[in-house]
Protein backbone atom coordinates (compact mmCIF):
# COMPACT_ATOMS: atom_id res chain seq x y z
CA UNK A 1 0.00 0.00 0.00
CA UNK A 2 2.78 2.44 0.95
CA UNK A 3 4.71 1.62 -2.24
CA UNK A 4 1.61 2.30 -4.35
CA UNK A 5 0.98 5.62 -2.62
CA UNK A 6 4.61 6.61 -3.03
CA UNK A 7 4.55 5.64 -6.75
CA UNK A 8 1.44 7.77 -7.31
CA UNK A 9 3.12 10.64 -5.47
CA UNK A 10 6.23 10.38 -7.68
CA UNK A 11 4.05 10.27 -10.80
CA UNK A 12 2.22 13.38 -9.61
CA UNK A 13 5.58 15.11 -9.12
CA UNK A 14 6.54 14.27 -12.69
CA UNK A 15 3.23 15.35 -14.20
CA UNK A 16 2.91 18.63 -12.38
CA UNK A 17 6.60 19.49 -12.12
CA UNK A 18 6.57 20.01 -8.35
CA UNK A 19 10.02 20.69 -6.96
CA UNK A 20 11.20 18.16 -4.39
CA UNK A 21 11.70 20.77 -1.71
CA UNK A 22 8.24 22.31 -1.95
CA UNK A 23 6.28 21.74 1.25
CA UNK A 24 3.14 19.69 0.74
CA UNK A 25 0.12 19.91 3.04
CA UNK A 26 -0.96 16.79 4.90
CA UNK A 27 -4.58 15.63 4.77
CA UNK A 28 -6.45 14.95 8.01
CA UNK A 29 -6.42 11.19 7.51
CA UNK A 30 -2.72 10.94 6.64
CA UNK A 31 -1.35 13.12 9.42
CA UNK A 32 -0.10 10.21 11.50
CA UNK A 33 3.05 8.13 11.83
CA UNK A 34 4.99 5.95 14.26
CA UNK A 35 8.74 6.06 14.84
CA UNK A 36 10.52 3.08 13.31
CA UNK A 37 14.10 3.27 14.69
CA UNK A 38 15.41 3.01 18.25
CA UNK A 39 16.32 6.71 18.43
CA UNK A 40 15.04 9.13 15.80
CA UNK A 41 16.98 12.37 15.38
CA UNK A 42 14.68 15.32 14.74
CA UNK A 43 16.25 18.29 12.99
CA UNK A 44 15.52 22.00 12.70
CA UNK A 45 15.29 21.72 8.91
CA UNK A 46 14.72 18.87 6.47
CA UNK A 47 18.34 18.01 5.77
CA UNK A 48 21.05 15.94 7.43
CA UNK A 49 23.34 18.93 7.91
CA UNK A 50 20.74 20.78 10.00
CA UNK A 51 21.13 20.94 13.75
CA UNK A 52 19.31 18.40 15.90
CA UNK A 53 16.38 19.75 17.91
CA UNK A 54 15.27 16.68 19.89
CA UNK A 55 14.77 12.92 19.54
CA UNK A 56 11.85 10.52 19.39
CA UNK A 57 11.81 6.83 20.30
CA UNK A 58 10.84 3.60 18.56
CA UNK A 59 7.09 2.94 18.71
CA UNK A 60 6.26 6.55 19.59
CA UNK A 61 3.12 7.89 17.86
CA UNK A 62 3.60 11.27 16.20
CA UNK A 63 1.64 13.70 14.07
CA UNK A 64 2.78 14.62 10.56
CA UNK A 65 2.55 18.34 9.89
CA UNK A 66 4.20 18.80 6.47
CA UNK A 67 6.09 16.82 3.86
CA UNK A 68 8.88 17.48 1.37
CA UNK A 69 11.22 14.54 0.92
CA UNK A 70 11.42 14.84 4.73
CA UNK A 71 8.57 14.90 7.25
CA UNK A 72 7.91 17.61 9.80
CA UNK A 73 6.49 15.79 12.83
CA UNK A 74 5.21 16.63 16.29
CA UNK A 75 5.89 14.37 19.28
CA UNK A 76 3.62 13.66 22.29
CA UNK A 77 5.32 16.47 24.24
CA UNK A 78 4.26 18.84 21.41
CA UNK A 79 7.80 19.35 20.11
CA UNK A 80 8.32 19.64 16.36
CA UNK A 81 11.19 18.79 14.04
CA UNK A 82 12.08 17.30 10.66
CA UNK A 83 12.90 13.63 10.13
CA UNK A 84 14.00 11.59 7.13
CA UNK A 85 11.23 9.54 5.53
CA UNK A 86 13.06 6.25 6.23
CA UNK A 87 12.82 6.51 10.04
CA UNK A 88 9.04 6.70 10.40
CA UNK A 89 6.07 4.70 9.18
CA UNK A 90 3.26 6.96 7.92
CA UNK A 91 -0.19 5.57 8.74
CA UNK A 92 -3.83 6.24 8.04
CA UNK A 93 -5.82 7.09 11.16
CA UNK A 94 -7.35 3.61 11.48
CA UNK A 95 -3.96 1.89 11.47
CA UNK A 96 -2.50 4.49 13.83
CA UNK A 97 -5.34 3.89 16.28
CA UNK A 98 -4.82 0.14 16.00
CA UNK A 99 -1.11 0.57 16.80
CA UNK A 100 -1.99 2.56 19.91
CA UNK A 101 -4.54 -0.01 21.07
CA UNK A 102 -2.39 -3.13 20.70
CA UNK A 103 -0.46 -4.55 23.63
CA UNK A 104 3.19 -3.48 23.54
CA UNK A 105 6.48 -4.77 24.83
CA UNK A 106 8.38 -1.96 26.58
CA UNK A 107 12.18 -1.94 26.58
CA UNK A 108 13.36 -1.55 30.18
CA UNK A 109 17.12 -1.82 29.70
CA UNK A 110 19.19 1.15 28.62
CA UNK A 111 20.49 -0.73 25.61
CA UNK A 112 19.96 -4.02 23.83
CA UNK A 113 19.07 -5.76 20.58
CA UNK A 114 16.29 -7.65 18.87
CA UNK A 115 16.96 -10.78 16.82
CA UNK A 116 15.58 -12.67 13.80
CA UNK A 117 15.16 -15.81 15.93
CA UNK A 118 14.62 -16.47 19.66
CA UNK A 119 18.37 -16.85 19.98
CA UNK A 120 20.92 -14.15 20.79
CA UNK A 121 23.35 -15.82 18.41
CA UNK A 122 21.00 -15.14 15.47
CA UNK A 123 21.02 -12.11 13.18
CA UNK A 124 20.37 -8.76 14.87
CA UNK A 125 17.26 -6.93 13.59
CA UNK A 126 17.96 -3.63 15.38
CA UNK A 127 19.18 -2.05 18.54
CA UNK A 128 16.73 -0.83 21.19
CA UNK A 129 16.89 1.62 24.08
CA UNK A 130 14.89 2.23 27.23
CA UNK A 131 11.36 3.41 26.51
CA UNK A 132 11.10 1.80 23.05
CA UNK A 133 7.77 0.10 22.38
CA UNK A 134 7.09 -2.79 20.01
CA UNK A 135 3.90 -4.67 19.25
CA UNK A 136 3.63 -7.94 21.20
CA UNK A 137 3.07 -10.87 18.83
CA UNK A 138 3.71 -13.81 21.16
CA UNK A 139 6.18 -15.53 23.47
CA UNK A 140 8.83 -18.17 22.85
CA UNK A 141 11.09 -19.35 25.65
CA UNK A 142 13.10 -16.48 27.04
CA UNK A 143 11.96 -14.12 24.28
CA UNK A 144 8.94 -12.05 23.28
CA UNK A 145 8.03 -12.05 19.62
CA UNK A 146 7.46 -8.47 18.50
CA UNK A 147 6.74 -6.48 15.37
CA UNK A 148 7.82 -2.99 14.31
CA UNK A 149 5.57 -0.22 12.95
CA UNK A 150 6.78 -1.07 9.42
CA UNK A 151 5.91 -4.76 9.84
CA UNK A 152 9.35 -6.22 10.56
CA UNK A 153 9.27 -9.04 13.08
CA UNK A 154 11.86 -9.90 15.70
CA UNK A 155 12.49 -11.51 19.07
CA UNK A 156 13.51 -9.50 22.14
CA UNK A 157 14.97 -11.04 25.32
CA UNK A 158 12.61 -10.99 28.31
CA UNK A 159 15.57 -9.84 30.40
CA UNK A 160 15.51 -6.38 28.79
CA UNK A 161 11.77 -5.87 28.31
CA UNK A 162 8.29 -6.29 29.78
CA UNK A 163 4.70 -6.41 28.55
CA UNK A 164 3.30 -2.90 28.87
CA UNK A 165 0.49 -3.77 31.31
CA UNK A 166 2.82 -5.66 33.65
CA UNK A 167 5.37 -2.86 33.36
CA UNK A 168 2.78 -0.26 34.35
CA UNK A 169 1.63 -2.33 37.34
CA UNK A 170 5.15 -2.47 38.78
CA UNK A 171 6.29 0.95 37.61
CA UNK A 172 6.37 3.53 40.40
CA UNK A 173 6.00 7.27 39.99
CA UNK A 174 7.57 8.31 43.28
CA UNK A 175 10.68 10.32 44.07
CA UNK A 176 12.77 7.40 45.31
CA UNK A 177 12.17 5.37 42.14
CA UNK A 178 12.81 8.33 39.85
CA UNK A 179 16.08 9.20 41.60
CA UNK A 180 17.14 5.55 41.37
CA UNK A 181 16.49 5.56 37.61
CA UNK A 182 18.47 8.79 37.23
CA UNK A 183 21.41 7.06 38.96
CA UNK A 184 21.35 4.29 36.35
CA UNK A 185 22.23 6.91 33.74
CA UNK A 186 25.43 8.01 35.47
CA UNK A 187 28.24 8.53 32.97
CA UNK A 188 26.04 8.65 29.86
CA UNK A 189 27.52 11.38 27.63
CA UNK A 190 26.02 14.79 27.11
CA UNK A 191 24.41 15.17 23.71
CA UNK A 192 22.76 18.40 22.62
CA UNK A 193 19.06 17.63 21.91
CA UNK A 194 19.52 14.04 23.16
CA UNK A 195 16.60 12.31 24.91
CA UNK A 196 17.67 8.67 25.04
CA UNK A 197 20.03 6.27 26.77
CA UNK A 198 22.54 6.94 23.98
CA UNK A 199 23.04 10.54 25.09
CA UNK A 200 21.14 13.37 26.77
CA UNK A 201 21.23 17.09 27.31
CA UNK A 202 20.14 18.51 30.68
CA UNK A 203 16.41 18.61 30.03
CA UNK A 204 16.73 15.44 27.96
CA UNK A 205 17.94 13.64 31.09
CA UNK A 206 14.79 14.73 32.91
CA UNK A 207 12.65 13.81 29.89
CA UNK A 208 14.28 10.36 29.54
CA UNK A 209 14.21 9.44 33.24
CA UNK A 210 10.56 10.40 33.59
CA UNK A 211 9.55 8.63 30.37
CA UNK A 212 10.98 5.44 31.86
CA UNK A 213 8.32 5.94 34.56
CA UNK A 214 5.64 6.60 31.94
CA UNK A 215 5.64 10.35 32.67
CA UNK A 216 5.58 12.81 29.76
CA UNK A 217 6.95 16.25 30.59
CA UNK A 218 7.68 19.25 28.33
CA UNK A 219 10.93 18.91 26.40
CA UNK A 220 13.02 22.00 27.26
CA UNK A 221 14.26 23.29 30.62
CA UNK A 222 12.56 26.62 29.88
CA UNK A 223 9.25 24.72 29.60
CA UNK A 224 9.82 22.31 32.48
CA UNK A 225 10.47 25.29 34.76
CA UNK A 226 6.84 26.43 34.61
CA UNK A 227 4.90 23.29 35.41
CA UNK A 228 3.85 22.07 38.86
CA UNK A 229 4.70 24.05 41.99
CA UNK A 230 7.30 26.82 41.93
CA UNK A 231 9.54 26.79 45.03
CA UNK A 232 11.92 29.53 46.10
CA UNK A 233 14.77 27.54 47.62
CA UNK A 234 15.58 28.16 51.29
CA UNK A 235 19.25 28.90 52.13
CA UNK A 236 19.56 25.51 53.86
CA UNK A 237 17.59 23.68 51.10
CA UNK A 238 15.16 22.43 53.74
CA UNK A 239 12.05 23.16 51.65
CA UNK A 240 12.96 21.06 48.61
CA UNK A 241 12.76 17.28 48.37
CA UNK A 242 14.43 14.51 46.37
CA UNK A 243 12.75 14.30 42.97
CA UNK A 244 12.19 18.04 42.69
CA UNK A 245 13.70 19.74 39.66
CA UNK A 246 16.28 22.48 40.21
CA UNK A 247 16.78 25.21 37.61
CA UNK A 248 19.73 27.40 36.74
CA UNK A 249 20.46 30.39 34.57
CA UNK A 250 20.34 34.17 34.52
CA UNK A 251 18.73 35.73 37.59
CA UNK A 252 15.80 38.08 37.11
CA UNK A 253 16.34 41.84 37.10
CA UNK A 254 13.96 44.76 37.22
CA UNK A 255 14.00 44.80 33.42
CA UNK A 256 14.12 41.08 32.57
CA UNK A 257 12.59 37.82 33.67
CA UNK A 258 15.00 35.06 34.71
CA UNK A 259 16.58 33.10 31.86
CA UNK A 260 16.44 29.30 32.24
CA UNK A 261 19.43 27.50 30.73
CA UNK A 262 19.96 24.34 32.81
CA UNK A 263 18.04 21.79 34.91
CA UNK A 264 18.88 18.93 37.25
CA UNK A 265 17.09 16.50 39.57
CA UNK A 266 17.53 17.14 43.29
CA UNK A 267 18.59 13.97 45.16
CA UNK A 268 18.80 15.33 48.73
CA UNK A 269 21.68 16.43 50.98
CA UNK A 270 22.24 19.54 48.85
CA UNK A 271 23.11 17.40 45.81
CA UNK A 272 21.63 17.04 42.33
CA UNK A 273 22.15 14.86 39.29
CA UNK A 274 22.37 16.51 35.88
CA UNK A 275 23.83 16.25 32.39
CA UNK A 276 26.75 18.57 31.67
CA UNK A 277 29.64 16.87 29.91
CA UNK A 278 28.11 13.63 31.10
CA UNK A 279 25.48 12.59 33.64
CA UNK A 280 26.96 13.08 37.10
CA UNK A 281 26.24 14.29 40.63
CA UNK A 282 27.07 17.80 41.79
CA UNK A 283 26.72 19.49 45.16
CA UNK A 284 25.68 22.91 46.40
CA UNK A 285 27.75 22.41 49.58
CA UNK A 286 31.31 23.81 49.42
CA UNK A 287 32.73 21.06 51.65
CA UNK A 288 31.67 18.27 49.30
CA UNK A 289 34.09 16.89 46.72
CA UNK A 290 31.30 17.26 44.13
CA UNK A 291 30.85 20.97 44.90
CA UNK A 292 29.78 22.85 41.77
CA UNK A 293 30.55 26.54 42.31
CA UNK A 294 29.45 27.52 38.80
CA UNK A 295 25.94 26.06 39.04
CA UNK A 296 25.54 27.05 42.68
CA UNK A 297 26.13 30.63 41.59
CA UNK A 298 23.39 30.50 38.97
CA UNK A 299 20.79 28.49 40.92
CA UNK A 300 17.32 30.01 40.48
CA UNK A 301 14.49 27.93 41.98
CA UNK A 302 12.95 24.45 42.19
CA UNK A 303 9.80 22.85 40.82
CA UNK A 304 7.78 20.07 42.43
CA UNK A 305 5.96 18.17 39.68
CA UNK A 306 5.01 14.73 41.02
CA UNK A 307 1.70 15.77 42.66
CA UNK A 308 0.59 17.38 39.39
CA UNK A 309 0.86 14.45 36.97
CA UNK A 310 -2.34 14.23 34.92
CA UNK A 311 -3.57 17.40 36.62
CA UNK A 312 -1.90 19.75 34.14
CA UNK A 313 -2.18 19.71 30.37
CA UNK A 314 1.53 19.31 29.68
CA UNK A 315 2.28 16.79 32.42
CA UNK A 316 0.73 13.40 31.72
CA UNK A 317 1.33 9.72 30.90
CA UNK A 318 0.87 7.45 27.89
CA UNK A 319 -2.49 6.45 29.38
CA UNK A 320 -3.78 10.03 29.20
CA UNK A 321 -1.68 11.75 26.50
CA UNK A 322 -3.85 12.29 23.39
CA UNK A 323 -1.15 11.01 21.01
CA UNK A 324 -1.41 7.56 22.57
CA UNK A 325 -5.20 7.49 22.70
Amino acid sequence: MRKNIFFIFLLWLGVYGLKAQEILPISADSAYAVINVSVCNMREEGKFTSGMSTQALLGMPVKVLRFTDWYEIQTPDNYTGWVHRMVITPMLKARYDEWNRTEKIVVTSHYGFTYEKPDEASQVVSDVVAGNRLKWEGTKGHFYKVSYPDGREAYIPKSISKPEKAWREKNKQDAESIVHTAFTMMGIPYLWAGTSSKGVDCSGLVRTVLFMHDIIIPRDASQQAYIGEHIEIAPDFSNIEPGDLVFFGRKATAEKKEGISHVGIYIGNKKFIHALGDVHISSFYPEDKEYDAFNTGRLLFAVRFLPYINKEKDLNTTLTNPYYN
